[in-house]
């Protein structure tokens, strides 16, 4: 869902989800899905990172909230951190402009007829901002310019450099375990073998969206086998 404003503290707000709207995935994310999960984590408990990587914090969440359009949030980078220095100078610039959620599904419907996954209750772990959300609207939708940017963001020796986007979030899909390690994909969509799409791991923290590529599975597959 999109991020509707980026101020010049590092304070943006957006919508992390929408209701009723199918991802990439056929995925559905269905009203009060959310709620037990945030009754039990708190703001607090949920991350704000970049790209679904948990070696990436960029500052936290301000609120959070469900209102009828979607996942209503508000946050704010530290920008005492670099990285997030960077990112506060791509969403003013409009670089960069997703939003995406990580989390563990506790109840989901299929619907055989639309194939679709109505996604009930959620267990949310982190949102990030991302290159490539797995819902085409989650996107930046405005940035504030009312006020005046500092010389660090302009030319000179101060201005951020350009990210290099991390190998785990690449087009190619590299949605597979490193070393029992989860990686950092979009959105969360299939959950299991028995959905009959293509599996994607799962993690007791969250899981998203970039399937496995078939081949980089099959390799990661034989290169398990051979340590057994």
């Amino acid at each position: 869902a999109p991020v509707v404003a980026v101020g010049q503290d590092g304070v943006f707000e957006g919508y992390a989800s929408l209701l009723g709207v199918p991802d990439l995935g056929k995925d559905v994310v269905s009203p009060g899905a959310f709620a037990e999960s945030l009754a039990r984590r708190g703001v607090s408990g949920v991350r704000l990172l970049f790209q679904h990587d948990p070696a990436a914090p960029l500052g936290r969440w301000v609120s959070i909230a469900e209102d009828a359009r979607g996942l209503r949030v508000r946050g704010k980078l530290n920008l005492a951190v670099a990285r997030a220095r960077e990112i506060h100078a791509l969403l003013r610039e409009g670089a960069i402009d997703g939003l995406s959620i990580g989390f563990r599904v506790e109840r989901a419907r299929n619907e055989r007829a639309t194939g679709l996954r109505r996604l009930e209750k959620l267990d949310l772990w982190e949102i990030s901002i991302v290159t490539f959300p797995m819902l085409p609207g989650a996107r930046v939708s405005g940035v504030k310019r009312t006020d005046k940017p500092s010389p660090s963001r302009g030319e000179g020796p101060g201005r951020a450099h350009p990210l290099r986007q991390p190998a785990a979030v690449r087009l190619t899909g590299a949605g597979h375990l490193q070393e029992g390690r989860p990686s950092c994909r979009h959105r969360s969509t299939s959950n299991s073998l028995s959905t009959g799409r293509e599996p994607i791991n799962d993690h007791p923290t969250f899981r998203s969206g970039y399937k496995v590529h078939p081949k980089r599975a099959k390799s990661r597959e034989n290169s398990i086998l051979a340590r057994r």
